[in-house]
């Protein structure tokens, strides 16, 4: 059991930073876009302590989140993409399964061999278990890692085969743009995250799911996040 989340010394309630923080990571908004949106129902808060807000709590609601449970028959779609911070190229390593879940996600100053094994080692001791397959670009260096890490897992290299991992990257893509960059590594790793566990709860499967279904996710995913931040649902 994780320990209930404090708002102590806090002047608002728990509903409105809790409500605040999930409209900065569930949606493409911009912390003065918030600011006005809380503004319209009676809150009066600056941008500024929304963004205190999404740095303080943010982690603690990512931690509460339920992970999805790990199965030997999963398949992990690996993919990079770069990201310009300061002038300088960092690369966000990403690894999602075959319903668009994104499993762990590491920001690494090089696109090499060595990245590509500490993101199969990170990926295998948080998930317990090794994938029935492993679908990557053509990048080389995902295929001398695998030698090294988990040798008997299938691997196909296919670029058109890896659309799942490359599609997963254009929600951030989208909120770099509004957010006009990431300001550091760290931040970058933060951010991500957050968002990816935020994301991963209220998102639906990637397969085919009637209208009443996906209704009824999103409801059970809205009631876990309200357990989550401490709010009554």
């Amino acid at each position: 059991m994780t320990k209930p989340i404090s708002y102590k010394r806090h002047r608002f309630p728990s509903q409105i930073i809790a409500h605040a923080v999930w409209l900065y990571f569930r949606f493409p908004l911009s912390l003065r876009l918030i600011e006005e949106m809380l503004l319209e129902r009676g809150v009066v808060v600056s941008y500024e302590t929304v963004r205190r807000w999404a740095l303080k709590f943010g982690p603690d609601y990512a931690r509460g989140l339920k992970r999805k449970t790990p199965n030997r028959r999963d398949i992990w779609h690996l993919d990079e993409v770069v990201v310009t911070i300061a002038g300088k190229k960092h690369w966000l390593w990403r690894a999602v399964d075959q319903d668009g879940y994104v499993l762990d996600e590491i920001v690494q100053t090089r696109r090499n061999t060595k990245a590509a094994k500490r993101l199969l080692t990170r990926l295998l001791k948080k998930q317990g278990c090794s994938p029935r397959r492993m679908i990557t670009d053509k990048l080389r260096s995902y295929t001398a890692a695998r030698r090294q890490v988990m040798p008997g897992v299938e691997h196909r290299s296919h670029k058109g085969l890896n659309n799942r991992a490359e599609n997963s990257h254009l929600p951030l893509r989208q909120r770099e743009r509004i957010m006009q960059g990431f300001r550091s590594p760290g931040g970058l790793q933060r951010f991500t995250t957050i968002f990816s566990a935020v994301r991963n709860l209220f998102i639906p499967p990637r397969s085919r799911r009637s209208a009443l279904a996906t209704h009824l996710h999103r409801l059970t995913a809205m009631a876990e996040w309200k357990a989550v931040v401490g709010v009554a649902a």
